[in-house]
């Protein structure tokens, strides 16, 4: 019998979907679980896909990575043996392809929170994930040996210096210069953060109240497609930005200052707070060039060959995301996006 296809599933290669389909199917039947629908296509981007479908044992969901970005399917494995409360265990993974195949989180914070964002959710979020990172800090070389591309502070001049020598990055004058005279500069910023004394531990680099599943007070992290290994602090580079946003609240004001402060409260054993509030200025400076990284490594990974077939032809790159590395690299110029400082407590 043929299946009818959605126009999601349409913009994916047909010989990939089967493909998928079959693996999928494959897994669930390895435990005993049976489909009771179709492998829908949900979501196509030019770096990932995501399928669901539903089964005897609920809804489950099938994620793929562009090859660059496949080690979220490890990370995930890895996570749920490190942190297994703080992530949705996989089912399945391919560590060859970078598939995911995984049970549903339940309900999104952005959506729990949809008719009144809640400063009070964010900060419990901050916290959870800050515990997340003390407790995945001591697996650093782990990460890296599966292929989370390793952005502690020491190598990130060359990763800057790097992303200045691609043609792909296509920065204009005077944004080139200005980056190149900052050079000096951005490593001494480097050094400084690498000498705090905090450990490098997973940065999730996208973390927002979107990839967190809500359950009461249990929150579970997802989406670590553009995860290093880094200083743990440059996770506060996007979620203050978009805390700020959801909230309505001055990026730079006491209300994400409190949230800031709520990350750094599992983090005050190591450190006294006049120190943890330098490395965090530090991190979100340095955490600039990781972002760009992260999205040039994206476009890289479009367009590789297999992710091209899995596409059924060339990924499709909107203007906004070719130009995303430059445009981060653009924003070491400008100033500190630190809030200020508040009261502790």
């Amino acid at each position: 019998m043929t299946v009818e296809t959605t126009a999601e599933d349409d913009r994916v290669g047909a010989a990939w979907r089967a493909e998928t389909d079959a693996w999928i199917m494959d897994r669930l039947a390895e435990r005993g679980i049976a489909g009771t629908g179709p492998v829908r296509t949900v979501r196509v981007r030019a770096w990932s896909i995501v399928r669901r479908l539903e089964t005897s044992a609920g809804r489950m969901w099938f994620k793929a990575n562009v090859p660059t970005n496949g080690f979220e399917a490890v990370v995930v494995e890895a996570l749920a043996e490190w942190v297994p409360e703080l992530v949705v265990p996989p089912l399945a993974v391919d560590r060859h392809r970078g598939w995911l195949l995984g049970p549903d989180g339940g309900t999104i914070l952005r959506e729990a929170t949809a008719e009144r964002p809640d400063p009070d959710r964010w900060a419990e979020l901050l916290r959870a994930y800050a515990g997340l990172q003390r407790a995945v800090a001591p697996h650093g070389d782990r990460l890296v040996g599966l292929g989370v591309p390793d952005l502690r502070p020491e190598r990130m001049p060359a990763v800057l210096a790097g992303l200045l020598a691609d043609p792909a990055v296509r920065l204009a004058e005077p944004h080139r210069s200005a980056l190149v005279a900052l050079l000096p500069e951005y490593d001494h910023w480097c050094a400084d953060l690498a000498a705090d004394g905090l450990p490098a531990s997973i940065q999730h680099d996208d973390l927002h109240d979107g990839n967190v599943f809500v359950d009461g007070s249990r929150m579970r992290f997802f989406d670590w497609g553009d995860a290093g290994l880094a200083h743990p602090f440059g996770s506060l580079l996007v979620a203050l930005r978009v805390a700020a946003d959801q909230l309505g609240a001055d990026p730079g004001g006491p209300e994400v200052a409190r949230l800031r402060d709520a990350y750094l409260e599992p983090w005050t054993d190591l450190c006294d707070r006049a120190d943890l509030l330098r490395s965090v200025r530090l991190a979100l400076r340095v955490a600039r060039v990781g972002r760009a990284v992260s999205w040039r490594r994206a476009l890289q990974g479009a367009a590789a060959p297999q992710w091209q077939r899995a596409l059924g032809g060339p990924a499709p790159i909107a203007p906004e995301h070719e130009t995303a590395p430059a445009a981060w690299l653009e924003t070491l110029t400008e100033p500190d996006t630190a809030p200020a400082d508040a009261p502790a407590g």
